[in-house]
């Protein structure tokens, strides 16, 4: 199973009738606006997956800002969308799909085996002119999963702490070094973390690099494996952009950090290191 998968090889499947779950996790900073997106246009057959609703718990300084959902949201979840053993899931966002791939990795986490993201999101697929649909959505298809935590390595703040091996932080540089903070306590990064930005293993498009430039790339900064290696972000979305990328290059094993800086900054025992 790969983890993309193109808008021409998702519209030949939905034109065909293939057995696909759609999600599209669409976010926007107002509350309810994700949605009011989604019914103005999404991709045919899609359900609508709300990220910060369905996808994360309740944020606080002890938890993060997108802690793991709790499970009885997750099998709701599920519920609503459908998943079914017998149907792939395919992922989806307004272009950047760092929302996706949260959702790639929550899927993971909780036991769906079957889960891609669509390269590029919804813009390249309207790039693409495959054509999109208005209103509720698909209506979902009858449920037989129900969630099953922990089939992805996951790092709590202790895990990082005692850490020896390989931390990556995959927030944007500026972030990084410290140089600038909106979203939490503090400027910085965890003392010994490397910086892998999530955006550089994308394309300009904000489509996937081959698996080929993202190993050479992550092995210029010593990561050749994903065994001994923990990765980081603000809340944990950037940084299953980074776990999604590394799986796709055959770089699988890494822990996720979930609740990420966003943890880690607002405990004031905790040190901090900044860069030039």
């Amino acid at each position: 199973m790969t983890v993309s998968i193109a808008p021409s090889e998702l519209a030949k499947s939905i034109h065909s009738g293939e057995k696909t779950t759609v999600l599209a996790a669409f976010w926007a900073p107002i509350e309810g606006a994700g949605l009011t997106l989604f019914r103005s246009e999404h991709i045919p057959t899609s359900l609508f997956c709300d990220p910060a609703m369905e996808l994360s718990g309740i944020p606080g300084s002890a938890e993060g800002r997108n802690p793991l959902p709790p499970l009885p949201i997750l099998a709701k979840a599920f519920r609503s969308w459908g998943l079914n053993t017998d149907r792939e899931v395919v992922v989806y966002d307004q272009g950047r799909s760092l929302y996706a791939s949260r959702a790639w990795w929550i899927l993971r986490w909780a036991g769906i085996p079957n889960v891609r993201i669509l390269d590029g999101g919804f813009r390249k697929w309207e790039e693409e002119n495959h054509g999109h649909a208005g209103g509720p959505g698909n209506f979902p298809h009858f449920c037989n999963v129900r969630p099953n935590p922990g089939q992805m390595p996951v790092a709590t703040i202790e895990d990082v702490r005692a850490h020896e091996g390989i931390l990556i932080d995959a927030r944007d540089p500026g972030r990084f070094a410290g140089r600038h903070e909106k979203l939490d306590l503090k400027a910085g990064h965890i003392p010994g973390a490397i910086n892998i930005p999530a955006r550089s293993l994308l394309n300009d498009d904000y489509t996937i690099k081959t698996p080929e430039e993202i190993r050479k790339y992550l092995a210029a900064a010593g990561v050749t494996s994903g065994d001994g290696v923990i990765v980081y972000s603000g809340s944990g979305n950037h940084s299953s952009q980074v776990l999604a990328a590394m799986e796709h290059a055959g770089l699988t094993g890494a822990a996720h950090y979930v609740p990420g800086w966003s943890q880690w900054s607002a405990n004031p025992r905790n040190p901090v290191e900044r860069s030039a």
